[in-house]
């Protein structure tokens, strides 16, 4: 490391220096070398608290998080494959299949992604914003298999430039990046985000994996939930759904890393859960639903979205309390959104967009009774 920062140090003149040909490459070179070393640069006002620990370290720890239910969500897929084409294979056979699968989605995502943060960057005379770094792994999480390279690559660059740098940039977005990309693939491509071959990879790569079957049906439990029986698969995550979001034991585990290293907000993760229970119980004691209501937790995007997409510090509350009412809602609303309306079993993705909408109105108004209490509390009107 101490080689590479030496060769650093030796051509950073080069892009700094305003009479150099390499200059219009400076935001190129200060991303790539924030991204490998923590900068070294100090406040020259003020009294403030340093450690080794930024934006672009905060984000690494979240890509470290997922990779859990990225590599399960790999195996899962040629899982899948295996089942529906009925193939003896190997473990490590549907491994290289589901890699094979997922790969190329997540090469277009940071390769649209990136490179629309790098020109974006250059254009406006900038530093190089870090966000992108776990929306580019998210959004090849969340979506269906066969999702077509195209559709992909056309949901990010509409989720970075109209979900992210036209608000200003990394901390200014009100939407959340990745649930963005989903939903502009689900209202402009509906037919390759749901239906019963949208989840399951359906032809061999490379050799690996099987041809499904002519009128091959592979639906998720939320999309026809009498055919499915509750089993350990639904925890494990052996089931049909999108990439990244069927095993509770793998998200779990990000969970605890996020939650251990202080990086998720256990209050809005915890009150996802609660608002999600009381409300499909409700459903449940009301006959409304057909699984039980502890099912709803484990089956669809529930899990994921509480732990990586509802605790986004982005586009969530901030104030304490708020992050109560916040999560409480986001679990409620997504439980009534997929028992009150049938043609769209999956309700975490409008559940955690519309809370980000009002995710700043919740703090106003919490702050806005803290200052309220004080006063009263201090004799002032």
């Amino acid at each position: 490391m101490k080689a590479l920062r030496n060769y650093l140090n030796k051509i950073k003149p080069s892009f700094e220096n305003k009479e150099s040909k390499l200059h219009y490459l400076r935001s190129i070179f200060d991303g790539f070398e924030t991204f490998l070393f923590v900068p070294n640069t100090t406040a020259k006002r003020g009294v403030h608290i340093h450690d080794a620990i930024d934006s672009k370290r905060i984000m690494s720890m979240v890509v470290i998080a997922l990779m859990p239910a990225l590599l399960f969500g790999m195996y899962n897929v040629g899982y899948q494959n295996a089942l529906a084409s009925g193939i003896d294979a190997s473990f490590m056979d549907m491994f290289i299949f589901g890699a094979l699968a997922v790969l190329p989605k997540i090469v277009v995502s940071y390769a649209v992604g990136l490179g629309i943060e790098f020109a974006w960057a250059q254009w406006k005379g900038e530093e190089i914003q870090e966000g992108y770094l776990v929306s580019g792994i998210l959004i090849p999480l969340i979506v269906p298999v066969n999702l077509p390279l195209w559709m992909l690559a056309v949901a990010v660059a509409f989720a970075v430039i109209l979900g992210k740098e036209i608000f200003g940039g990394t901390g200014m977005n009100i939407f959340n990046p990745a649930l963005l990309a989903r939903a502009f693939l689900f209202f402009a491509w509906p037919q390759k985000m749901t239906g019963d071959r949208a989840w399951i990879a359906d032809s061999p790569i490379f050799g690996f994996g099987g041809q499904l079957p002519d009128g091959f049906s592979g639906a998720t439990p939320l999309a026809n939930p009498d055919a499915f029986q509750f089993s350990n698969d639904m925890v494990t995550g052996l089931i049909p759904g999108s990439i990244g979001e069927t095993s509770v034991i793998a998200i779990a585990i990000g969970a605890v890393i996020l939650l251990c290293t202080g990086i998720a907000s256990w209050k809005t993760m915890l009150s996802v859960f609660v608002g999600g229970s009381l409300t499909a119980l409700l459903f449940d004691k009301l006959g409304m639903t057909p699984i039980d209501w502890w099912q709803h937790l484990v089956v669809g995007g529930f899990c994921f979205g509480a732990v990586f997409m509802a605790t986004d510090p982005v586009t969530s509350c901030r104030t304490e309390t708020g992050k109560w009412i916040y999560g409480f809602i986001i679990g409620a609303m997504a439980i009534v959104i997929r028992v009150m309306n049938p043609g769209f079993p999956e309700g975490m993705m409008l559940a955690i967009l519309f809370m980000n909408m009002f995710a700043p109105t919740i703090d106003y108004f919490v702050v806005d009774r803290n200052i309220k209490k004080r006063l009263k509390r201090g004799g002032t009107k």
